[in-house]
């Protein structure tokens, strides 16, 4: 079990202060139910993370960003866990809950049948899920919040920017890379497709799913399989995995796409990120249950209009499109582009 130690109030700080935290707050799929209000000195915030870890630059380390920027800003305390397999689920939940822990979020998709049983057995417990509605968690729980994303708006943005890209520069594949075959991910690759044929209707569509978010070697073999078949733009939807994805592409001398956070830092060579703050999400519920608001139950929602989702820092090449994608991204907020969840390719 690892169980990372807890930050100077200063350390957390700088990490709030570089997610760029908003306060903007994120729609409900459901009216908020009242909880007991709760001072901050007697809130303990747990999180448990996946097995991609919080270093995987993305997901995982979002989440546990914002985590201390609740530390910081909100003044309670935390404890993050982090799995190194689907074994840990079940024990650290519950050694979340064991331990009082006002909040619990579970970082991601494959935390539902987890969350479902030890949710039953710690009723007074409130746990949030990432990426995964409260709906859908075995037994339908009342202790259990959703926090969703549409990641298919950002997934669009990105695949609209590879479109204009590659008709620009004569390039007739981009390709995806998905750590599994789920909601969360497929709806990022959907959304990628659809704006890449919307730019350019006679773009070839790759796919592959690595069935891994941790090791990048997979990833990395698939991108260069992809990149062996013409792509020149990879966009990686695997976490830590998709590094390795991203990886081939800055050695095959063509160009990626991160994801979740920002992953512009790696180099001239990643177009943009396609967002999702997970960190603002973290931030939210965990403000909201200090208040005596907690969405038993139900959702909340984060996409566009609260800046749950978007696109990262656009790269030389990318931004003599900018004022293309400003005007898409206010398209999709004012509702003229449903944007689709279904793969075209898969």
């Amino acid at each position: 079990m690892k169980v990372f130690a807890r930050l100077s109030a200063g350390a957390a700080v700088a990490a709030a202060v570089a997610a760029g935290l908003i306060g903007t707050a994120a729609s409900s799929a459901r009216t908020t139910r009242s909880s007991k209000k709760s001072s901050a000195s007697s809130f303990t915030l747990g999180v448990v993370a996946d097995t991609g870890g919080l270093n995987d630059h993305g997901f995982n380390h979002l989440a546990y960003v914002g985590e201390l920027a609740a530390h910081a800003k909100l003044g309670v305390k935390y404890q993050v866990l982090v799995s190194t397999s689907s074994a840990d689920y079940v024990p650290y939940l519950t050694k979340e809950a064991e331990n009082g822990d006002k909040l619990v979020v579970a970082v991601g998709f494959d935390f539902t049948d987890a969350l479902g049983q030890v949710a039953k057995e710690f009723p007074k417990t409130h746990f949030a899920i990432i990426d995964t509605p409260a709906q859908t968690i075995p037994g339908k729980p009342k202790n259990v919040e959703g926090l969703i994303f549409k990641s298919q708006q950002s997934g669009y943005l990105v695949g609209y920017l590879s479109g204009l890209v590659s008709k620009a520069k004569g390039y007739k594949t981009v390709s995806t890379v998905g750590g599994q075959d789920i909601p969360s991910v497929t709806a990022y690759i959907a959304g990628f497709q659809a704006g890449a044929r919307a730019a350019d209707p006679k773009i070839k569509l790759l796919n592959a799913f690595s069935n891994n978010f941790a090791d990048q070697a997979p990833c990395e073999t698939l991108a260069d399989n992809q990149i062996a078949q013409g792509s020149k733009i990879v966009f990686q939807v695997a976490g830590g995995c998709g590094l390795g994805a991203l990886q081939a592409a800055k050695q095959h001398g063509v160009y990626g796409i991160g994801v979740d956070a920002d992953q512009g830092y790696l180099g001239s060579y990643i177009l943009t990120s396609a967002l999702k703050r997970v960190n603002n999400a973290v931030f939210q519920a965990t403000q909201d249950l200090l208040h005596g608001k907690f969405t038993g139950g139900g959702n909340l929602v984060y996409d566009v209009n609260n800046n749950g989702t978007g696109y990262g820092r656009l790269n030389a090449v990318a931004k003599p499109y900018a004022k293309q994608l400003q005007k898409l991204l206010a398209e999709i907020k004012a509702g003229k582009i449903n944007v689709p969840t279904t793969m075209l390719v898969k």
